[in-house]
């Protein structure tokens, strides 16, 4: 939806270097370098959050409640005004702008975290299958994205070759100062230096990602062969490269109403509208060459009421790009994921966050005027959120 009349934005994002394993962190550990970071940016103190709000899932910490360990990193006591989504931090962020939007509060603090090393990603996302009839089979993520993208390439909407340049423009993306292969008439992004939160050193994604994905690769005897390289098919006809790194981190961001947005930034990233929409439950009443949840989104955040230059998607694999640049209508004018998306850092339940926060950051720093942000949640697109966030006029 529109917001009827009060003015939100993001005023402040940060995030943790992504990494393969955080196996020495807790989840506060974890937390709290970046709660403090996106505070310091705003210039608040906890006492100045008015509502607070996180995404996070159990199945991935691996114990009920997880999420209240985490608000030790935030602090709370004196008491405060604190709520909890049991999925993508994006959701998290809905919940503090309605929150803002009600007059209940005039600032909020939102944020994710996802340690998807600490068992087998790939198996524990089945348990968002239907208990009935998909579940029992245990198709993992890569498997049902495999379906939609040879479903994809049966109905001519794309090729192997495609997949692989979309996979290559957005890791590319993700290395400060590398060559970003682009769209024709794609801009490239600004900003060559380091920045937090995209996997640096040994951490980058050309080191992990095979390794990631791929871990299940084994011989005829069941010995396993070690990591996979970019190019060898995990679940035809996906290949490595197609695929989302499997890694640790978090992620912050701060809302604000009105004349207290622009105290706290000169250039605040405003929200002019979010939706969220879910698709069947059922892959196989779904036509997976499409998203019509993430294009009734976007019909009613605004996305089609005015151009815009940036879109940052949610799409954990090069498959599903192709998907939802047809349900967002975008064109080669629009400059897609110039962070890298999440095929070049995909903490779990963080993930999403982070593109809204990658898009008001853009914002911040006048690379963009008019962006849309996207995430997804389920197997193959199935609950899908669109945010449009604007700068004020220069």
């Amino acid at each position: 939806m529109t917001h009827p009349g009060r003015d939100v934005a993001i005023v402040a994002f940060a995030q943790s270097d992504h990494r393969r394993r955080t196996d020495g962190l807790s989840e506060v550990e974890t937390l709290m370098p970046v709660l403090h970071d996106a505070l310091g940016q705003a210039g608040l103190a906890a006492r100045d959050i008015d509502f607070t709000c996180s995404g996070s899932s159990d199945y991935l910490a691996g114990r009920a409640f997880s999420f209240t360990m985490a608000l030790d990193g935030v602090g709370a006591w004196p008491p405060i005004a604190e709520s909890h989504v049991e999925t993508d931090g994006a959701w998290a962020l809905y919940e503090a702008w309605v929150k803002i939007l009600t007059g209940a509060a005039d600032t909020a603090l939102v944020y994710a975290f996802g340690t998807s090393s600490a068992g087998d990603i790939r198996d524990v996302l089945t348990r968002q299958l239907d208990p009935y009839y998909l579940a029992p089979l245990w198709p993992d993520p890569v498997a049902l994205a495999a379906l939609q993208a040879q479903a994809l390439i049966d109905a001519g909407e794309t090729d192997e070759r495609a997949l692989a340049g979309i996979a290559a423009r957005s890791r590319a993306a993700a290395v400060p100062g590398a060559a970003v292969p682009r769209r024709q008439g794609e801009r490239r992004p600004s900003g060559t230096g380091p920045r937090a939160g995209r996997p640096r050193g040994d951490d980058e994604p050309a080191a992990w990602i095979a390794e990631a994905v791929a871990a299940r690769s084994a011989d005829a005897k069941g010995t396993a062969r070690g990591p996979r390289a970019a190019d060898d098919y995990v679940v035809a006809p996906l290949r490595a490269r197609d695929c989302p790194p499997i890694g640790d981190g978090a992620a912050a961001v701060v809302l604000a109403a009105g004349d207290t947005a622009r105290r706290i930034h000169d250039r605040p990233a405003w929200i002019r509208g979010i939706d969220h929409r879910v698709e069947a439950h059922a892959l196989g009443v779904r036509d997976l060459t499409d998203s019509p949840s993430t294009r009734l989104a976007a019909t009613r955040a605004g996305a089609f009421d005015a151009p815009f230059d940036t879109a940052e998607l949610h799409a954990p694999f090069t498959s599903q790009e192709v998907v939802l640049r047809k349900a967002l209508r975008l064109g080669d004018d629009v400059t897609v994921n110039p962070s890298g998306g999440a095929l070049a850092a995909n903490p779990v339940m963080a993930t999403g966050l982070i593109r809204l926060g990658e898009a008001a950051a853009r914002i911040h720093r006048g690379a963009s005027d008019r962006a849309l942000a996207h995430a997804t949640a389920g197997p193959c697109l199935q609950q899908n959120l669109v945010a449009v966030l604007e700068g004020e006029t220069r």
